[in-house]
């Protein structure tokens, strides 16, 4: 069984351990998230849903390379964000007039 890292300076390389590329892979799509609450609704759509799904993408990636327990649970749940965007973004979800509120809303909560 591989042992599990629990911070930086481990053998296996952490994204979150970079400055550069904790900046690329998470603070610009978290403003690119955060600026989606503040557009039209189809905007609001690519925003969203590009943006939780790369960083969903790259939470399952950094937790298969470098076991960080966080990852693990929060790359499933980015992606699904992203797919309940794009869902109700294209009408294919029924959430009523309060659909993006409840999305936006339960994904900081979950941050």
């Amino acid at each position: 069984m591989k042992d599990m890292p629990s911070a930086c300076g481990q053998p296996q390389p952490d994204l979150l351990c970079s400055g550069t590329k904790m900046f690329l892979f998470w603070c610009l799509p978290s403003c690119a998230f955060a600026l989606g609450f503040f557009v039209p609704p189809r905007l609001k759509t690519v925003l969203w849903s590009l943006s939780l799904g790369f960083m969903g993408t790259l939470c399952l990636l950094n937790a298969l390379q470098c076991g960080r327990i966080h990852c693990f649970f929060t790359g499933p749940f980015l992606v699904l964000a992203a797919v309940t965007s794009l869902g109700y973004g294209i009408g294919l979800l029924p959430f009523g007039p309060s659909g993006w509120k409840w999305i936006g809303n339960i994904t900081i909560g979950f941050f």
